[in-house]
Formats: C-alpha cells, sequence, structure tokens
C-alpha cells in the first residue's frame, strides 16, 4: 500500500538497521519499504522529539478518550496523531499525487494510526479528525471550513489564537484557531505562493487572492506584534445580482432599473463607499449591462472582478522584487490599457495619481469606464479625486481639474453599510456641470433613512429626488432607452408619492 515506509512504531520512532538516518518508520516490525505522500510544508509539525525520547515513551494501555472539548484537548489529539502523520508520509512522493489520491492515502494512513494508538472516537469525531488533518495537508487548514461557508463575508486572523468573521454585517469570534504562529504563516505563504508572491521577514506585507478570487492581505513579523494576520475578502459562489440586491434592500425595483439604463447606456460611473460597503459587488453587478460584444479591460491590485463577457482583458498589478525593482502600478496598468483598444476601461480600485489618466481615458472614446473610491458622500467622492490629481504631481488649476472631472464623469453612485450591518445605496448622483468653480450635481435618488425597529435594524426607503430629466437623457436616447429610463423615473415618483 503506498505511504508505508520501513518498520518500527508510531511512537517510538525505531529504525530498521541500514535504514537511512531520519527516516522513521511505520508500524511494528512491517518490513514495508513503499513510500508515502507527504504534506505541506504549511503543515509543518512541532518540533520532533529525539529517538532516544521516542523510544522511551510509553506505549498507552488503554484507550484514550477523544476530547469532546474542541478548544482544549482536541488540538492535543490531533497533534499527536498528525506528528505520527509526518513521521510515516514521504515528501517525495506526495508531489506524484493528484489531490484526490493524496487525501484518499493520507485518510488510510490516519485510520492506521488512530487504530495503533488507540483513541477512542466515534465515526464522526474520527471523520472530524480525517477532515482537518488532510485540510492541513492539502488545503488552507482550519481556514477550509471558513472558506466553505457562504455566508461568511470576511475571515480575520489575529495570530494562531483569535480567529473572527463577518456574518451579515456583524463581528463574531469563532473557536478556529491555528496550531501556532509557525503553521499560520505557512499558509499565509502557500496561498501568496499561488500568485507569485511572497510574504516573509524581507517583504511582511503582501497582497493576493485565492483561486475563487476572494482578497487576502497578510501582513507578518516583525510588523505585526502577535504574529501573522491575516484577512480574507471573500467572494460569494453565487455571483450576487441587482435582482438579488433588490431582494435584500439594498437598491429600491425602481432604482436598480435606473441603474440597468446607466450601464447599458455607457454612462462613466465612480462608485463612492467605505470599506466593506459593497462598492465591488455593485460594480460586478453594473458590468452585467455591458454588451458582450465589448471590449473590456480591467485594472487591479488584486484580480477580485469576475465580469461575464467574452472578451475582458484583466491586469494586475505587481509589487518590487527584493532589490526594490520591477514594480508595475496601477498608474502604469491604466496607461498601458490605453493602448489595448479598449471600449471600457473598469479599474477595481482607484486611490492614487492613476485617476487622472482614468479620466482622460473617460472623455476621449471610451464611453461607460467605471472606478470605485474610498469616500463617504458624493461631493467628499470629487474633493478626493481632486486630491489624487494632485498626488500625481500635477500643477493645473483647480478649475481646470474641475473642468476634468465634470468632462469625465456622468454618475456617482454612494454605497455605504449602516450601524446595523446592512449595506444600502444611499445616492444616485449625477455630475451635471460647473457654476463658477464650483461642480454642480443632482440627486436623481436617495436613501431616506425613518427610523429603526425594535431589533435595532435601520428602516428607510429609496426615493426619488423629483428630478423630471436627468443630464444624461440625451445619451439615453441615443442609446435608444428613453422609454425605459422615463418610465423608471416615472415609477420612483410614484414609489416617492
Amino acid at each position: 500500500m503506498f505511504g508505508r515506509r520501513g518498520s518500527g512504531s508510531f511512537d517510538g520512532g525505531s529504525q530498521r538497521p541500514g535504514s537511512p538516518v531520519g527516516q522513521p518508520a511505520f508500524g511494528e516490525g512491517s518490513g514495508q519499504e513503499t513510500s508515502t505522500p507527504a504534506p505541506d510544508p504549511a503543515a509543518a509539525p512541532p518540533p520532533a522529539r529525539s529517538v532516544a525520547e521516542k523510544s522511551a515513551a510509553p506505549r498507552q494501555q488503554r484507550p484514550q478518550t477523544m476530547p469532546r472539548d474542541r478548544n482544549e484537548g482536541y488540538y492535543d489529539t490531533k497533534s499527536q496523531v498528525f506528528s505520527a502523520l509526518i513521521d510515516t508520509i514521504d515528501l517525495s512522493q506526495l508531489a506524484k499525487l493528484d489531490a484526490d489520491s493524496a487525501r484518499e492515502e493520507i485518510r488510510d494512513i490516519v485510520n492506521d494510526i488512530i487504530a495503533i494508538k488507540n483513541f477512542a472516537m466515534s465515526i464522526a469525531e474520527q471523520e472530524e479528525l480525517l477532515e482537518d488533518i488532510c485540510n492541513d495537508v492539502l488545503g488552507f487548514g482550519p481556514l477550509e471550513p471558513l472558506l466553505a461557508r457562504d455566508e461568511i463575508a470576511d475571515i480575520m486572523v489575529n495570530g494562531a489564537r483569535n480567529v473572527y468573521i463577518e456574518v451579515e454585517g456583524k463581528v463574531e469570534q469563532t473557536n478556529i484557531r491555528f496550531r501556532d504562529n509557525q503553521q499560520l504563516l505557512n499558509i499565509c505563504q502557500r496561498i501568496v505562493s499561488q500568485v507569485g508572491r511572497r510574504v516573509d521577514e524581507a517583504s511582511p506585507i503582501c497582497d493576493a487572492r485565492l483561486p475563487d478570487g476572494s482578497r487576502v492581505n497578510v501582513i507578518a513579523p516583525p510588523l505585526a506584534l502577535d504574529g501573522p494576520s491575516l484577512t480574507i475578502r471573500k467572494f460569494r459562489k453565487d455571483k450576487l445580482t441587482l435582482d438579488q440586491l433588490v431582494r435584500y434592500g439594498t437598491i429600491s425595483p425602481e432604482g436598480a432599473e435606473l441603474l440597468k439604463i446607466i450601464g447599458r447606456v455607457r454612462c462613466n460611473v465612480i462608485i463612492s463607499g467605505g470599506t466593506g460597503s459593497g462598492k465591488t459587488t455593485l460594480l460586478n453587478c453594473l458590468t452585467n449591462f455591458i454588451d458582450r460584444d465589448e471590449r473590456i479591460i480591467t485594472c487591479e491590485d488584486s484580480a477580485e472582478l469576475q465580469l461575464q463577457q467574452p472578451h475582458v482583458v484583466r491586469l494586475e498589478t505587481r509589487p518590487p522584487n527584493l532589490e526594490g525593482e520591477g514594480e508595475v502600478t496601477m498608474r502604469d496598468l491604466v496607461r498601458n490599457c490605453l493602448r489595448m483598444r479598449p471600449e471600457r476601461i473598469i479599474v477595481g480600485e482607484v486611490r492614487g495619481p492613476e485617476v487622472f489618466d482614468l479620466l482622460q481615458a473617460m472623455n476621449t472614446g471610451h464611453d461607460g469606464s467605471m472606478g470605485t473610491i474610498h469616500s463617504n458622500s458624493p461631493r467628499e467622492c470629487l474633493n478626493r479625486i481632486e486630491s489624487m490629481v494632485a498626488m500625481g504631481g500635477f500643477t493645473l488649476p483647480q478649475r481646470t481639474v474641475r473642468e476634468i472631472i465634470v468632462g469625465s464623469v456622468d454618475v456617482i453612485i454612494q454605497a455605504a453599510r449602516l450601524r446595523d450591518g446592512t449595506r444600502r445605496i444611499t445616492h444616485v448622483t449625477e455630475v451635471v456641470g460647473m457654476e463658477g468653480d464650483v461642480i454642480i450635481t443632482q440627486d436623481l435618488m436617495l436613501f431616506d433613512i425613518s427610523g429603526e425597529d425594535a431589533s435595532g435594524r435601520i428602516l428607510g426607503q429609496h426615493v426619488s429626488s423629483g428630478i423630471g430629466r436627468p443630464a444624461f437623457w440625451d445619451r439615453a436616447r441615443y442609446y435608444g432607452e428613453e422609454a425605459h429610463l422615463a418610465a423608471a423615473l416615472e415609477a420612483m415618483e410614484k414609489q416617492a408619492g
């Protein structure tokens, strides 16, 4: 059977005469030489005892009871089984197996370890232990059950012993923990290595992503004093649509119809909001209304957007190497994509001087471009755009910068996470023009808070601001959406009335 090697015992560590030093053996008096798969270094065990210490350890004569308190004895039992597994499997063979085969071999060996060590476990307890160890060896360890739960929005790991999650806008602590900080760091390294990045003492800060697009941030010692800090912004397996946002109350049906029209008529859109307010989710929803024959280029720090159109080019920034060279910034990407014949440019998150290049793209033939910005209101969004232009070292007069903004941005959509944890679209605001040196905006729709219920949930409704005809009316007529826009505005006014 694959996975068995040498002779000896799980807790004795004795070796066959002539066997290589450091090649622990499997099974009492077995004489099999077959090699076995080994776990990833991310699952490295605590320091092994010496051969003398192992040999001196007495064998258990009575069944050991599987601890039922996962916070206490469970991890001790798992550590014993895991250490025996490490002594039994062969690193050189693990890479030769596919994930399913490796998982089955590991499960077989763990079952034998449990039998030889004489642990008394129910079938459910044994399956739980088997799954945890397989996750340690082949997956992301204790994170696997959290990653499988689709209702979790964020996973926050503050060192090996403190793991928090966000569910329905509320943060709560879990009973999940890592064996030690080294295991946590190894799992962080496994995650970031998948996208060609690294995290260690020389490069302790890293942004990366999981295979499903979930965003990952790691900050390791010496910057993180209490052990590695890992933050995962999860992506739902079933991508949200505007219709689902309507069901959740994020936007009214009439407001959703307005957003669909904004997406179809190629308005230049900035989505504004605070951290965790749902900007990227809303951006994904709006891209669903882009025609399938358009060439779209996305620029992101870590690729999160998952567009469904067939003609999409995804670009991602790159951090500098150890010598401080090779960095590719967001501005480099935006400037380069202008040479790639895009029809729409989508910037995942605008946070620096690349905003100037995006504004230039918006008013030079790339209608329908989109981006997100961290800000708390549409007016603050405009102010931040001005500040980011100044960050690029441009010495343009203030009026000139504002004229560029007015000529580029058509609509600002403001998202917010309210104090009860719910996410709402609070403003749909047009950028109309200028009066003197002041940018003029008008709200098409607002979220009006009316109070809260007995459970603390905020009550309110989306209402029309009463604007009879938006500034992009002619654009809607050009794209044949005039009738739909008129119907949406009328429905919003009736709903408000």
